[in-house]
């Protein structure tokens, strides 16, 4: 029995990367050898088992065979004449099929440490066409660490796209890749990559539709609708705002891609439009409710964010009552973050002024204020009580200083 370091935890301390799970594979045991010496087995489809100290997890090594589509659809073999180079052979990428032994000493048959040097991703063998999760993983370290795709790589994911492998991929498990992307430094990275192998517009189609969509030129001087797009969820990341606020700001104008050519590059009421594109891909990839309800409120809300120093008092209070800014200010500070990265995501405007979210602030906090008890108990006429403290509020609002330039 010989065991080895493999994976993420060799791939990042070659790169002086923090070192967060050590996953081992075992060569030469069995799972009855495995439970003899204290392992705790915890794999469904294949052995794994936990270290009885350290926990770390420990599998056998193996070999796969595609039985049928999508990333389920595999044979596995774990037996004791399946040897290291055969465990990282079915491994995803070059980078991630480095081994370490017990005394460190490097175990690289697919040359991983090459393409770490040249900052390449680069698939193992033909067998990566067998799993379509593999090129959301690509695109997401495509997104972590900055790296180029080989060129025979991306090709090999452009057949797989042809032949409807990502087709078979299940919601739970595209999201769950998109999420960890969204965290990224440069998310807009992995877009990138699952748009030039075209998965984007069969995963993604309200986001891909955004590419080759003008807009209005003072306004948005980048090169497209998803060109914007790409540079707001950078900036949100750039932020370290969380996943909420960064699916937001790559929702928000999804709205733009179904704009009629005829009226491009305007896009008058796009946000109602964006409204159910939105609904729409949350639904299909089951987005979680604290992420669609933000990215739906931002997506519905960002064009009178913009304007809200050219809003009439009564006009930002309802603003503020469809948002439940009063009752949900920790969201509302979110959909205020993605519209500064909305404003702030387009070349030349990275630095510019945003007046607009201080105000709406200071709105809320006036709103806020307004003592709702006290107007109720001095109201003679109970069935006024809601009418009055509308009333005190809008007042409040009216007495906020307004931004000079709402831009």
């Amino acid at each position: 029995m010989k065991t080895y370091v493999v994976g993420g935890a060799v791939r990042d301390e070659l790169l002086g990367l923090p070192v967060k799970d050590r996953d081992h594979v075992v060569v030469g045991a069995t799972p009855e050898e495995m439970l003899a010496a204290g392992f705790r087995p915890v794999g469904k489809d294949f052995p794994v088992f936990l270290h009885p100290r350290t926990h770390e997890e420990y599998a056998l090594a193996r070999t796969e065979r595609k039985s049928g589509r999508g990333y389920t659809g595999f044979a596995v073999y774990a037996a004791p004449d399946v040897t290291l180079e055969d465990d990282l052979g079915r491994r995803d990428l070059t980078i991630n099929a480095i081994a370490m032994d017990e005394d460190g000493e490097l175990i690289d048959p697919y040359h991983g440490q090459a393409d770490l040097a040249a900052r390449v991703l680069r698939h193992v063998g033909e067998a990566f066409v067998e799993d379509p999760v593999r090129i959301l993983r690509l695109a997401r370290f495509a997104a972590r660490f900055g790296f180029e795709v080989a060129g025979e790589t991306m090709a090999l994911c452009r057949h797989m796209v042809a032949i409807g492998e990502v087709d078979h991929l299940v919601a739970e498990r595209v999201w769950q890749e998109l999420a960890r992307g969204l965290m990224e430094d440069r998310p807009s990275r992995m877009f990138m990559v699952l748009r030039d192998c075209g998965a984007l517009a069969r995963l993604l189609p309200e986001l891909d539709a955004l590419f080759g969509v003008p807009q209005p030129p003072q306004w948005h001087p980048e090169i497209d609708s998803g060109d914007h797009a790409m540079r707001v969820l950078d900036y949100a990341a750039a932020q370290r705002w969380p996943l909420d606020t960064r699916f937001a700001a790559l929702c928000h104008d999804l709205g733009k891609g179904a704009t009629p050519e005829e009226e491009w590059p305007r896009h008058i009421a796009h946000e109602q439009r964006g409204v159910q594109l939105v609904e729409a891909l949350c639904e299909r990839l089951r987005v979680p409710g604290d992420c669609r309800e933000l990215a739906l409120l931002v997506c519905r809300e960002h064009g009178v964010v913009h304007r809200a120093g050219e809003l009439r008092p009564e006009t930002a209070l309802a603003l503020l009552t469809r948002c439940d800014a009063l009752r949900r200010p920790e969201r509302f500070e979110r959909l205020l973050d993605a519209c500064v990265a909305d404003a702030r995501g387009r070349p030349t405007f990275e630095a510019a002024a945003y007046p607009q979210a201080d105000y709406l602030r200071a709105c809320r906090d006036a709103a806020a204020k307004v003592d709702a008890g006290a107007i109720a108990a001095a109201c003679a006429d109970k069935s006024k009580i809601a009418d009055e403290v509308q009333r005190a509020r809008r007042e409040a609002i009216a007495r906020v200083a307004r931004p000079e330039r709402a831009g």
